[in-house]
């Protein structure tokens, strides 16, 4: 267990330089594996050191570490002790850390590797409520949307899986003037049979159809904002068109949802905080911060000069409300319904300006708890086609991912009998999707690539499933093998203590993910992993080894098993057992 080695060296640690071993652990980190030479488990930096005031901060740096190297003497747990710019690295008795680390093993699967940490122990846990995928009711679910669904659904199982009690909310856009736009459009082109075959693609018809008459037509704009304004009013007829739009809205996007193993605790939506919305108008009216701009429309000063060059408009001249106007009222109603520690919002980052306004408004409203909400941005997808052109809608691009990745499973000598082959080609597929995305930095737009995407080997999620279900097959295959006694001492070869020094970093990598709420450290922990993983295939064989070599050997690809999926269920990504 990392715990025990990094307490360990903090003794030692907290011995020499007559300090608590609690400011030793968090500054004590395990050294990144290298595949082609040897290294040291862990490693100190002494910077961090002086900057926390434990060392002095002035002086040579390199002679200051030498120095405290060379009072630091080995032991039974930590066989050598060197220093190299700045560092002081730690190597551990290799037979000592494979009995501890792979101690959680004994049993088969352990799905709590990691996350029980003393790492986290810093960490505030909570209430976090997580918005994500938010799309626009009576709309096909737009591929666009994709991104805020699996990054929101990331997030929501990594605070999860840390500890805290997690509220997933979609808050659907179903107010607003293209509500107008769509209830005028529906009276012309609308038709109630088509809507009960073919819903969302009828919707969206009509919806195309009435933007296109609405850029030459004064009537349908004057329509549009007629219905708006009886949503607005809440008369029976606008109220009930609107309703059944929403309605069998939900119903096809969970559908959606289901097939990407996404779930929501609560449908919310812009709807819901129309009626609060009057009550933030006085709030703002009362402390003197809504003003008449020479538009008509009320405004928020946001300019740090008061001199209206940065406004924020709340209402429109005819008095309706926008969607920021929407998001104070959704944010300070979410705060008293569910008494969050943090809420985090999931959206592209063209929104990044609205978001700065939100806060900003919140705060100047007196809600000091508007500094514990975070907008997590993301950039845009570039080339998503399918062999028929251009990809527009998220299930159009979920049947293509499932098609290719079942061609490929059918043309590949490898794969294996399967029960199901379409819903193993759909989980592999929705991986490849996910690993895809999450690999680069979240704000960066990336180059969407079919090819690349769906092979089995490099860095992919197809090459992820793979692994585990190689790993699975050898757990099955090798149920049978005579039981031994653990002897560590078999995996003190360079194959299997590169595994072992890899699992050392999976708290590091699910901390700083937390602490930066980016899939890529996981992503890539667990790409490197799997590389691990093949190698060891190869060079550590189960079948035909002694049975002691045969056990241990088993019990570090168990470990590395079971790490893989608990990563992978983290991502959002649903392991599968044969492929």
């Amino acid at each position: 267990m990392t715990c025990f080695f990094r307490r360990k060296i903090a003794a030692k640690l907290a011995k020499t330089l007559q300090q608590s071993e609690d400011v030793f652990v968090p500054a004590l980190t395990a050294v990144p594996v290298l595949k082609k030479r040897p290294s040291a488990d862990f490693r100190l930096s002494l910077e961090t050191l002086r900057v926390n005031g434990i060392l002095a901060s002035s002086g040579d740096l390199q002679l200051q570490t030498e120095n405290l190297a060379a009072q630091l003497k080995p032991d039974s747990v930590v066989g050598e002790i060197s220093a190299r710019q700045g560092l002081i690295y730690f190597k551990l008795n290799r037979s000592l850390l494979a009995e501890k680390l792979l101690e959680p093993f004994g049993k088969g699967e352990n799905n709590n590797f990691g996350l029980n940490s003393e790492l986290f122990e810093t960490l505030k846990r909570g209430t976090i409520l997580v918005e994500f995928s938010s799309p626009n009711i009576a709309k096909k679910f737009h591929a666009g949307h994709l991104r805020s669904t699996i990054i929101g659904n990331f997030i929501a199982n990594l605070k999860q899986s840390l500890g805290n009690n997690v509220i997933r909310m979609n808050y659907l856009g179903d107010w607003g003037m293209q509500f107008g736009l769509l209830g005028a459009g529906f009276s012309r082109f609308g038709c109630m049979e088509k809507l009960k075959e073919n819903p969302l693609q009828h919707l969206f018809e009509v919806y195309v159809q009435v933007n296109k008459e609405a850029e030459h037509s004064e009537d349908i704009k004057l329509a549009a904002k007629d219905f708006f304004r009886q949503l607005e009013q809440h008369e029976n007829q606008a109220m009930s068109l609107w309703q059944q739009f929403r309605e069998i809205t939900v119903k096809e996007y969970q559908h959606i949802y289901k097939r990407l193993g996404v779930h929501f605790d609560v449908y919310s939506g812009e709807s819901f905080h129309q009626a609060q919305t009057q009550e933030v108008i006085r709030e703002l009216q009362s402390r003197g911060l809504l003003k008449t701009s020479e538009k008509g429309t009320s405004v928020v000063d946001l300019s740090p000069n008061g001199d209206m060059s940065n406004i924020c408009t709340i209402l429109r001249s005819d008095g309706t409300t926008l969607y920021i106007t929407r998001d104070i009222a959704a944010a300070i109603s979410r705060k008293e319904k569910y008494c969050f520690d943090d809420m985090i919002y999931v959206t592209d980052k063209s929104q990044e300006n609205h978001f700065n306004q939100l806060f900003h408004i919140l705060l100047t409203m007196g809600n000091s708890w508007a500094e514990r909400c975070r907008h997590v941005s993301f950039g845009l997808v570039q080339g998503m086609k399918t062999r028929t052109g251009e990809v527009v809608f998220l299930e159009d691009v979920l049947d293509e991912a499932r098609a290719r990745m079942l061609h490929n499973m059918n043309q590949s000598n490898t794969t294996k009998e399967l029960e199901n082959p379409k819903d193993t080609a759909e989980k592999v597929g929705i991986s490849a999707l996910i690993v895809q995305d999450f690999k680069g930095p979240l704000r960066s737009d990336y180059k969407f690539d079919w090819d690349r995407m769906l092979q089995a080997q490099g860095d992919t999620g197809v090459f992820l499933q793979y692994t585990h279900a190689r790993l699975c097959s050898l757990m099955q295959r090798n149920e049978g093998v005579e039981a031994a006694a653990f002897n560590p001492s078999c995996l003190c070869d360079r194959t299997g203590v590169a595994i072992l020094q890899h699992l050392l970093r999976y708290d590091e990598v699910l901390y700083q993910s937390d602490q930066d709420l980016q899939p890529k450290y996981l992503v890539n922990f667990l790409l490197k992993l799997s590389h691990f993983i093949a190698s060891a295939h190869r060079e550590l064989p189960v079948k035909g080894s002694p049975p002691d070599v045969a056990q241990a050997r088993l019990r570090l690809f168990s470990a590395a098993r079971s790490v893989l999926a608990s990563g992978m269920r983290i991502l959002g990504i649903t392991p599968v057992q044969k492929m």
